[in-house]
């Protein structure tokens, strides 16, 4: 079944759970379109993000392109039941059709299984040997070169999740492969805005060197591991989505971007772009908290950037202990108070739900985050995704998943899912939306659910911050089978 055909089929499967699905476009399988374009292969790509009847769209496809041989699917955690609905559909229609998965879920599954001690745990085996039943071939870790090799198998997995094998992205190869192929994607149904400015995503980096115990790929080297593209390769894709889209808003969407080294320099260069134009750019993105200086603070406002993000997480000392943040209360503090000195905007990225969750613990987020008053917030019930120490480091528990900080002894405790049926996800809808599937020794489920509802409302009222509204379904229509795939749903680059 090995693929020699150079005309493939990716595909961007619906994530019903976000509360707008058109915002970020998904970058990684665009930069694997755009390493296969440069290999002369012919892309198809379905983005069926925001897509309500996304099995209609697949037999529609189906229909118009007998020859259609290969697809390729990526999926977070949340998005494998979707994808795995899609290739259940394709399969039965086209039985001879090779089917590839990468993306997150896979390479943190396969991440899992190598940590995976029998007599605690089988769980990551188990969900990775259903991925390989319904997948001829899934890829873990860079997918931009591993791609190639996937094409040439018939069966097996594809591990690019090691730092010594060839498929493993080094600092140079990652500044020296293409753009993301946007092109494929109806960039204007995107609607993504920073401070009046339209804006755009897009990452110069991969890998966070934090082991925070709740973060997915602490334990894998594919996102654990810091690499950087070169800050002349940033500038190009920023000159390119300015000149190309007439983007002006940028969101930089790296883990930290204060744990690059060359962060500096690469501010320098994008104020010294934007005098090139003569134009003034809005950015967004992510810091370390214990990492911000003034000085970085003072250069980013320079630089154009109006908003930063910080995962504080808890405004409890013991919780943040638990879950290896290193940052400190006193440190969370201090960051916001730079930015706001520097005349940056805050959103405050907080959660509960961890091991020794209490209502103190959660009463004493609440009250961190209104003496700080950051701009805007958001507050997480967490998930134990794969690839997270409370994942991999937990032990089987009679019906659950039991997991214990090594520092306090603190514990929390896990639904044991189904990731194939239950679309776990971090962030629902404010109006009880959400669903817990963690709780402790403190805190049942509903409980969580309850306290983290209260918190919202509560810091929202007295802080005057509007709650964020959902968008809306895109709904694919035809008339009897004869009507072609819109363009918005539907790319091709030939």
């Amino acid at each position: 079944m090995s693929s020699t055909n150079k005309h493939i089929c990716l595909v961007i499967p619906p994530s019903p759970f976000l509360l707008d699905e058109r915002v970020f476009m998904h970058i990684g399988i665009l930069r694997v379109a755009a390493s296969l374009e440069e290999k002369g292969f012919n892309i198809d790509l379905l983005d069926l993000a925001g897509v309500e009847n996304y099995r209609d769209v697949i037999s529609t496809f189906l229909e118009q392109n007998p020859e259609a041989s290969t697809f390729g699917f990526t999926a977070t955690t949340p998005q494998i039941p979707y994808a795995i609905k899609m290739a259940k559909m394709i399969r039965k229609i086209r039985p001879e059709a090779k089917l590839i998965l990468g993306g997150t879920h896979v390479s943190l599954m396969n991440s899992a299984t190598k940590k995976e001690d029998p007599k605690r745990s089988v769980r990551a085996t188990t969900d990775m040997a259903k991925l390989e039943h319904e997948f001829d071939v899934v890829v873990a870790g860079d997918g931009e070169i591993a791609i190639l090799r996937a094409l040439e198998m018939d069966k097996g997995i594809v591990d690019a999740d090691d730092p010594k094998s060839s498929l493993f992205l080094t600092n140079e190869n990652l500044s020296q492969l293409p753009l993301p192929a946007r092109h494929l994607v109806d960039v204007e149904s995107y609607k993504y805005d920073i401070d009046g400015h339209n804006a755009v995503s897009l990452i110069c980096q991969l890998g966070c060197p934090f082991r925070c115990t709740f973060c997915g790929g602490r334990n894998s080297p594919f996102l654990r591991r810091v690499r950087t593209r070169a800050s002349d390769s940033v500038v190009e894709e920023i000159r390119h989505l300015h000149e190309t889209y007439g983007f002006t808003g940028f969101m930089f969407y790296d883990d930290e971007l204060n744990v690059n080294k060359e962060w500096e320099t690469l501010l320098q260069k994008i104020i010294e772009t934007q005098e090139h134009y003569g134009v003034e750019f809005s950015l967004r993105g992510f810091v370390k908290a214990e990492l911000f200086t003034e000085k970085q603070a003072t250069l980013m406002k320079e630089a154009g950037f109006s908003w930063l993000l910080t995962g504080f997480e808890s405004g409890d000392p013991r919780i943040l202990t638990n879950i290896d943040k290193i940052a400190s209360v006193d440190d969370n503090t201090r960051c916001v108070e730079l930015a706001k000195a520097a005349g940056l905007k805050v959103k405050a990225l907080m959660s509960i739900g961890h091991a020794g969750e209490s209502e103190e613990t959660v009463y004493n987020t609440k009250k961190w985050l209104l003496k700080v008053k950051p701009e805007e917030f958001d507050c997480t019930i967490i998930t134990t995704y794969p690839g997270t120490p409370y994942f991999d480091e937990a032990k089987k528990d009679g019906d659950r998943y039991m997991y214990v900080s090594p520092k306090t002894g603190d514990r929390l405790y896990q639904k044991d899912l189904n990731y194939f049926e239950d679309p776990d996800y971090y962030k629902g809808d404010p109006d009880g939306g959400y669903i817990s599937y963690v709780w402790t020794d403190h805190l049942s489920p509903e409980q969580l659910v309850t306290l983290r509802e209260s918190l919202e409302r509560e810091v929202r009222s007295k802080l005057n911050l509007p709650f964020n509204r959902s968008g809306k379904s895109i709904k694919f229509e035809h008339s009897m089978g004869q009507g072609g795939i819109s363009d918005t749903l539907l790319r091709r680059n030939y």
